[in-house]
């Protein structure tokens, strides 16, 4: 398979292209902005439609409109360009669309920086708008990651009808790597039965809304949907598992972060620390039955995060609190280094 020297903002727009994406709404903000511009020299080409909308709430909206026609959708953003499109994330959640939304994380709050960051966990995981609803949330490691996982997050929000987020960071948006982009299958999701693109085969009308006057529908809709998150909490959680067989530390890090946890472990195996390291892919649904497997010899845990330690929370839940969790982190687009890791571990293990 051809393999071709990529930027991970520009891999990632490449990728949905051929994953058959037909309409990309953006708006330029660091670190992303590269894959704007791409799509705005390919998608003209390739038959689809590339807009820069006059601000990140047009573009989300935008979306909404084009994948409720059934047509594969995308926009992307960094971290204050995502808050912009919550309340719209919201109506594409309520209103059972799908659509994927790529996060190419900054330092913040407020405007922040430019550097790299993971401290749009809580966001992507817990708050990605108002009401009850959750969004699939994918984090690649590595530039042939990013390709993969956008192929991935295409398909998923198909089959499920929701929209799927991409939580990636500057590094990885920045950094160029050898990828490879596989073979596409057209999508083998059918929309005929609910898609808005006319009824010129006088069939009834399809109504997109996430307006329900009445608490009981409204409830029973959600409800619902719920029904549907509980099938994907049971078949699609994914995580790599590292040299976690007999650790007696288990890292738990994602992203760009597990980059620098897998040295810092290979590291701690060479001084005899049997360390090993948890990476989800998915942040949305977390792996909970695959941390309980790492953790199974381990005696402690350490999150390590661009970050002030969001990921924590879901770590202690997925085992129950039943092994302490230690963190370590930098933020503010610091980027922890494998020598700084490899002292945490030293620590926790007791080591000189």
């Amino acid at each position: 398979m051809e393999r071709n020297l990529m930027k991970g903002n520009e891999a990632l727009a490449e990728a949905a292209i051929r994953a058959g994406c037909k309409c990309f709404f953006g708006y330029p903000i660091t670190p992303q902005t590269e894959l704007a511009a791409y799509m705005a020299k390919r998608m003209h080409k390739a038959g689809g439609v590339f807009l820069q909308a006059e601000s990140e709430i047009a573009a989300i909206n935008m979306v909404l409109g084009a994948a409720s026609t059934g047509v594969r959708a995308m926009t992307s953003s960094s971290s204050p360009g995502i808050s912009l499109k919550s309340e719209g994330i919201s109506y594409l959640a309520g209103s059972d669309l799908p659509a994927v939304i790529i996060n190419v994380q900054r330092g913040g709050p407020g405007l922040g920086g430019i550097q790299p960051s993971q401290a749009d966990y809580f966001q992507a995981t817990k708050a990605l708008g108002h009401g009850d609803f959750h969004v699939l949330v994918f984090a690649p490691a590595s530039v042939q990651e990013m390709v993969d996982f956008v192929v991935k997050a295409f398909d998923k929000a198909d089959q499920y009808r929701m929209p799927a987020m991409i939580l990636a960071d500057g590094l990885l948006g920045q950094m160029m790597e050898p990828v490879s982009f596989p073979e596409i299958t057209p999508c083998a999701h059918d929309k005929s039965s609910w898609a808005a693109d006319g009824h010129k085969f006088k069939r009834e009308h399809h109504i997109i809304n996430s307006l329900y006057l009445s608490p009981d529908q409204l409830q029973s809709s959600v409800m619902d949907r719920f029904e549907r998150y509980e099938k994907i909490k049971a078949e699609e959680t994914d995580a790599e598992l590292y040299l976690t067989d007999d650790c007696d530390i288990l890292l738990c890090a994602f992203g760009a972060t597990a980059r620098v946890v897998r040295s810092a472990v290979n590291d701690a195996r060479a001084l005899g620390i049997k360390a090993g390291l948890f990476r989800p892919r998915t942040l949305w649904p977390f792996p909970v039955k695959e941390i309980n497997q790492a953790a199974q010899s381990a005696k402690k845990l350490l999150s390590v995060e661009m970050s002030m330690g969001q990921m924590i929370d879901d770590i202690k839940l997925a085992i129950n609190c039943s092994k302490p969790v230690e963190f370590f982190g930098r933020t503010g687009g610091v980027i922890p280094t494998p020598a700084e890791v490899l002292a945490e571990i030293k620590r926790i293990g007791g080591a000189e």
